[in-house]
């Protein structure tokens, strides 16, 4: 009797195990099978979803006069859906809920100059469309400090906690605290500081947009840090159309247009 009730027992437990198995082989089927379809519910709605801050100035950013979305990434990303024949709807998402909201299906990508880095096996990226890095910023009339050897005993301004003030400790330089990059350039002018450490792409639109001609970007240094769109894992055919879009942008210049408009350089490649 006993052996009968422990033999109806597994079986009960085999048939549960192997239902539950199917269960999850349908979830992994339904969840491949939406990612699979969903360019063509893109293309039928006509409409691209965009999550991004809108308070990401050069990149993201409503503009004084009009308030409206601005920013080379608003821009590119414009560009990439008009060829598509989509339009954009913008998704305005504070930075630390992007990823959650792309996660539950918010939108359908993020355009917030995303780096790659530790999110690799998480999400799908597009082909960059930017690459920066850091660069050191002097006095226009400054001729002694080319190269990273230079800084050695010059004094930089630097945040404290930025990764910038890290490369200037790590260069030799001795520190003056600032509160931002504003403040960083207003004290090289004044003659109270030799340098400062900053992002290549936030000093070419500082001089671009305010034609201050009294700084330099004395020379560029650390590893080219390079952003992307980013997807859901299994995005599959949309991210394939995003690159054919962002391909022809770079092959026909319009991608380092749009790129000069912000930055007075194409840091496109």
């Amino acid at each position: 009797m006993k052996k009968a009730i422990f033999a109806a027992l597994m079986t009960l437990l085999i048939a549960v195990a192997a239902a539950c198995g199917q269960s999850g082989d349908k979830s992994e089927d339904q969840k491949t099978g939406e990612n699979q379809n969903l360019w063509s519910s893109i293309k039928d709605k006509g409409v691209l979803t965009v999550g991004t801050e809108g308070t990401y100035e050069p990149f993201t950013f409503h503009d004084k006069k009009t308030d409206k979305l601005t920013g080379y990434d608003v821009e590119v990303i414009k560009e990439v859906a008009k060829r598509l024949n989509l339009k954009v709807d913008f998704k305005e998402t504070q930075w630390d809920s992007m990823f959650a909201g792309l996660n539950s299906k918010r939108f359908d990508v993020v355009a917030n100059q995303v780096g790659k880095k530790g999110r690799e096996d998480q999400y799908d990226f597009s082909d960059s469309y930017t690459t920066s890095q850091a660069v050191v910023v002097t006095k226009a009339d400054n001729n002694e400090i080319k190269s990273e050897q230079d800084v050695k005993g010059k004094t930089a301004a630097q945040s404290l906690t930025s990764n910038y003030n890290d490369l200037a400790k790590k260069a030799g330089a001795n520190i003056e605290g600032v509160e931002g990059m504003a403040q960083s350039f207003q004290l090289i002018q004044q003659g109270r500081v030799d340098l400062t450490y900053n992002d290549k792409l936030a000093v070419l639109n500082y001089l671009k947009s305010s034609g201050n001609k009294n700084l330099k970007i004395a020379f560029e240094t650390g590893d080219p840090q390079k952003t992307y769109f980013a997807f859901r894992k299994g995005s599959g055919e949309l991210a394939e159309k995003v690159n054919s879009a962002l391909n022809d942008m770079k092959e026909d210049g319009t991608l380092g247009k749009i790129a000069k408009k912000w930055f007075g350089e194409d840091v496109s490649q």
